[in-house]
Formats: C-alpha cells, sequence, structure tokens
C-alpha cells in the first residue's frame, strides 16, 4: 500500500546521529516507496520559546544535513511552514473541533509546558497538537513516523480527521502512526540526548569536534567493558552508539574490548563514528547555501499546491 507521509523538523540547532538513526535513516528508506513531505517546521519554533534564534541559519543547516544523509528532493518534497499560509488556515476549522479540556490533558503539552523555556505559556503551546493536524492533513497524510513521546499529538490529528468527516462529509484520511524501531540512544552525558544540551555529536562536526566530545563522554569506573544497560547505561549507550555506527551488536563490540577499558571503548568509537559520518560529511561539502534553499522553494511550490486544493475542498465541504 502506498502511504503519504509526513515528517519534519523544528530549525532549532544541528542534527545529530540521535537524529540519524531516530528518523533520519528511516526518511530515506520511505522517499523509495512511499511519497513523502519533509517539514521544516519553522513557525513551532516560536511555541515554547520567547524569541526564535538564528532561525535561517539553523533552516539552511537543516536542509543541507537533509540533502547530505540522502534525502533526494526528487523523491520528497522538503517544504518550510511558514511558506504555505493555506496550510495554517486550515487551523480555525480544527480548532473548533476539539474542546479546551481535551487540548488542556494532553500530556506531550504538559511535558512541553513543563521544559518551556518562554516566561508565561502561549496559547499557541496549547494548540500545538491541532497545528500539527493541520501540517499532516493538508497534504492528506496517512503515515506519520513519530516516537513514542509524539502519539498523543497523532491521536488529536486522527480525532480532528473523523470529526471533520462526520460533521462536513469525508475528506481527511485518518493517519496512522509508525513507530521507529530504533533504539533510543542517550546523549554523551548520559542524559537525553538534545541539541541544546551539548551532548550530542552533530552530523555536521568534524572528525576533531567528534573526538573531543566522545573523550568526554560519561563512563565507569570499571575496567571491564560489558554491555549491560541497566546497571551500566553510560557505558551501554557508547557501545550501543558504536554499534549502529558499524552494524554490529553492541555485546560483541564489548566483548572485543574487554579489559581494554574505557580509552578503548572511546578510541574504538571515535573510529567508529568518524568513518560512519564521513560521506555524509562529503555529500554536505558538496552542496551549497544557494542550492539548498532552490530547493526548498521549489518544495514550498509544491506543497502550497496541495495546500491550495486542500482548502478549497475544506470551503467547499464547510458550505463557504
Amino acid at each position: 500500500m502506498n502511504h503519504t507521509v509526513l515528517t519534519g523538523d523544528r530549525p532549532t540547532g544541528p542534527l545529530h546521529l540521535g537524529h540519524y538513526f531516530g528518523t533520519l535513516a528511516n526518511r530515506v528508506r520511505l522517499q523509495d516507496v512511499h511519497e513523502v513531505f519533509v517539514l521544516v517546521a519553522d513557525y513551532q519554533v516560536i511555541i515554547d520559546r520567547d524569541r526564535p534564534g538564528g532561525i535561517q541559519a539553523n533552516i539552511d543547516d537543516l536542509l543541507l544535513d537533509y540533502l547530505a544523509v540522502g534525502l533526494d528532493p526528487g523523491k520528497v518534497t522538503i517544504f518550510q511552514h511558514s511558506a504555505i499560509p493555506e496550510l495554517n488556515q486550515l487551523l480555525l476549522p480544527f480548532l473548533s473541533l476539539v474542546s479546551v479540556a481535551e487540548l488542556n490533558r494532553n500530556p506531550t503539552v504538559k511535558d512541553e509546558i513543563a521544559h518551556s523555556s518562554q516566561t508565561a505559556v502561549s496559547g499557541l503551546m496549547f494548540t500545538y497538537p491541532v497545528h500539527q493536524a493541520a501540517d499532516i492533513l493538508f497534504c492528506k497524510g496517512t503515515l506519520v513516523p513519530v516516537g513514542k513521546d509524539q502519539l498523543p499529538h497523532v491521536e488529536v490529528t486522527r480525532l480532528v480527521a473523523r470529526r471533520f468527516n462526520e460533521r462536513y462529509g469525508a475528506v481527511f484520511p485518518v493517519p496512522e502512526a509508525m513507530m521507529g524501531g530504533a533504539p533510543l540512544l542517550n546523549g554523551l552525558d548520559g542524559g537525553k540526548m538534545s541539541k541544546s544540551r551539548g551532548n550530542a555529536i552533530s552530523l555536521k562536526a568534524s572528525e576533531d569536534e567528534t573526538a573531543a566530545l566522545i573523550r568526554a563522554a560519561r563512563t565507569d569506573s570499571d575496567r571491564h567493558i560489558t554491555y549491560e544497560p541497566e546497571t551500566r547505561p553510560e557505558v551501554a549507550n557508547l557501545l550501543l552508539l558504536a554499534g549502529l555506527c558499524l552494524g554490529r551488536a553492541p555485546q560483541e563490540i564489548a566483548e572485543e574490548i574487554g579489559y581494554g577499558g574505557a580509552r578503548r571503548l572511546k578510541e574504538l568509537l571515535t573510529e567508529a563514528v568518524n568513518e560512519f559520518l564521513r560521506p555524509i560529511r562529503e555529500r554536505r561539502r558538496e552542496v551549497d547555501v544557494a542550492e539548498a534553499r532552490r530547493i526548498l522553494r521549489e518544495g514550498n511550490a509544491r506543497a502550497r499546491e496541495r495546500a491550495v486544493d486542500t482548502l478549497e475542498e475544506v470551503r467547499v465541504a464547510m458550505g463557504f
């Protein structure tokens, strides 16, 4: 079955290995099978922060990362949220289909509010799940790759689609969530891997920067390297990352290192990561920012055509 897939990222900083193994590699696979829309979610940057920061530079970085990992603009539509006004017009009728109570009890929104850097919670934060519903439904998305923490947002989208269809007639498919099978990577400090915490290896990092980050990674005092995620999470995380880069089981790598200790583990990991990232870094250098922006403009035009058609269908169904 062919699907229309909607996925994307907020331009808040460079993409890292957690993004690659969590979502990017899967997108490259999906582009050969399904119609894929990749959203540069620039409007969503202001949902949980008072200022968007260096947003244009972040958008450029995002585009270069997309192209470097193998997203093909001939196969996928890469587009920018703020360039598609018709998409955002869908927010108003969609908001009329959900209650304040339903928005208020969304667990993902509660978590995002708890970690927000805003001085006060904005109304946009509460409407975030409906905003995402517009992102998915403008292109009649049927498959949404997400992590477990984003499942409540997809449920809101499914709710909006069903209620719209019940009230106004069948317009939207009810999309399905696609849970990734990739293992969860923590940051090099043992905490959640994040752009803002400085605990991740970005795809654009140099070999020397990568080596320095890995040297500073947390391990433990036991010289015998074993893969025990429950009792030795920091060591297990480094073994898992090495395994993903080498295409090997982390247990096998641990046995190979044995009593070589953290130093040998970090040396092996540095070599594995740099070798894995070498072709990605080379492709990144081959694409300049002007070319990336041209690709985005072309994607914006294709996405806007779809959004115009969907909005007109919605207006007709609603009787406008």
